[in-house]
């Protein structure tokens, strides 16, 4: 899914079934060499967790979205958007798998060879020795996460399609995304 968001409206992701990641990349909608960075995100935000109130940043290190409301509270700033390639490392399936590289990049009509979104969701344990975990979401039927755009943006939003592993639980299920003008009462979505 792709939408053009103005300055200021909110966007929120519903996970209508409980368990489902949600890719999201944004780009400037003037210039789409400035996207969101979950790098720089991490640096400005000095956390690799995202709260309300934090910003998403862009790699020009300019705010793009700010968490204004969430019901799960654990998302994931490290895996790159899956792609063929990584379904024929880890499962030997790849050729013709439904990714999120391809499905962003075909609603945004870009070619990029690499995405590294912000995994709305989904959950990855970091231990102490620096190995990580992926475990299945935490999100309930109906959770949420509510977002501000900070700038003109372009956003690609992808269902994660790992049905392989514990990323989306073991099974895909669809999201929902509903738009608003301001800042008005998204409790009720």
């Amino acid at each position: 899914m792709s939408f053009e968001l103005k300055t200021g409206q909110t966007i929120a992701i519903i996970d209508l079934k409980g368990g489902q990641v949600a890719d999201l990349f944004a780009e400037n909608a003037n210039d789409p060499n400035e996207f969101i960075s979950p790098g720089v995100t991490i640096d400005c935000n000095e956390s690799l967790n995202l709260r309300i109130g934090d910003h998403i940043y862009s790699n020009l290190y300019r705010p793009m979205l700010k968490v204004i409301y969430d019901d799960v509270g654990v998302h994931d700033l490290l895996h790159p958007c899956c792609r063929i390639e990584m379904y024929e490392f880890f499962y030997r399936n790849g050729k013709g798998h439904p990714n999120c590289l391809d499905n962003i990049n075909a609603v945004l009509n870009e070619k990029r060879p690499i995405i590294q979104p912000v995994n709305l969701f989904m959950n990855t344990k970091i231990f102490p020795d620096g190995k990580i975990e992926v475990c299945p979401p935490i999100s309930r039927a109906g959770d949420k996460i509510v977002l501000m755009t900070e700038a003109n943006l372009r956003l690609g939003i992808a269902a994660c399609s790992v049905s392989e592993s514990f990323c989306n639980g073991g099974e895909c299920t669809p999201l929902k995304i509903v738009i608003q003008d301001d800042e008005s009462d998204f409790t009720a979505l």
